[in-house]
């Protein structure tokens, strides 16, 4: 298995030393030619405008859609045969909503049946950490939730995870892992393990 880390803008860095101290081979995507070689996409945390620029400009987001969605590539016909599971962290979770609001929010990809906020948390200055609870877990995670999106409405087929302050801040919708925190800065890897058993 190969994980790809979106290396847009963010903090792709801290997905990567977490992936590698947990054994998993894992490369940076900034093409189409990259994206080929993975089983796995995280799109990580960073300013949310900008990597949908890219993902517009590159044409990177298209091909996301279409194998996330399992449909084959223009001109073919028959199943994918190479379809890929996505997990969203903080900027990422806009990015694979279905919708986005909020100042300068960016056209999303609309992977996951779900509507986020972007920077309704506030600014830099109110951001925070706290422990959370997440369904399946034995134990709480830590989470910094940094100029941190909110998700504000959850479709019927989207499964909740977690909640914090009564909003939903982990969800799950078929292939597609969406979190409005990091837990990669403070080396968590419960997370990262959820994602890679994901089918």
């Amino acid at each position: 298995m190969t994980v790809g880390i979106l290396a847009f803008h963010g903090d792709f860095a801290e997905h990567i030393d977490l992936l590698g101290s947990m054994g998993v081979h894992s490369i940076e995507v900034r093409s189409l030619k990259d994206l080929e070689k993975v089983d796995r996409l995280i799109i990580p945390g960073g300013e949310s405008t900008v990597m949908a620029r890219f993902l517009e400009e590159t044409g990177v987001g298209e091909e996301i859609r279409r194998r996330v969605e399992g449909k084959s590539a223009k001109g073919q016909e028959g199943k994918i045969e190479h379809p890929l599971a996505v997990f969203g962290t903080c900027a990422g979770a806009i990015l694979v909503a279905k919708n986005a609001t909020g100042k300068k929010a960016p056209p999303p990809l609309r992977l996951i049946d779900i509507d986020v906020d972007r920077n309704a948390y506030g600014t830099q200055m109110n951001s925070f950490e706290t422990e959370i609870k997440v369904r399946g877990l034995k134990r709480p995670l830590p989470a910094a939730f940094i100029r941190a999106p909110k998700i504000t409405r959850v479709g019927s087929s989207v499964e909740i995870l977690s909640v914090h302050d009564s909003t939903p801040v982990l969800v799950r919708q078929g292939r597609v892992l969406a979190a409005t925190f990091h837990t990669e800065v403070r080396g968590e890897t419960a997370l990262h393990e959820m994602f890679l058993r994901m089918s």
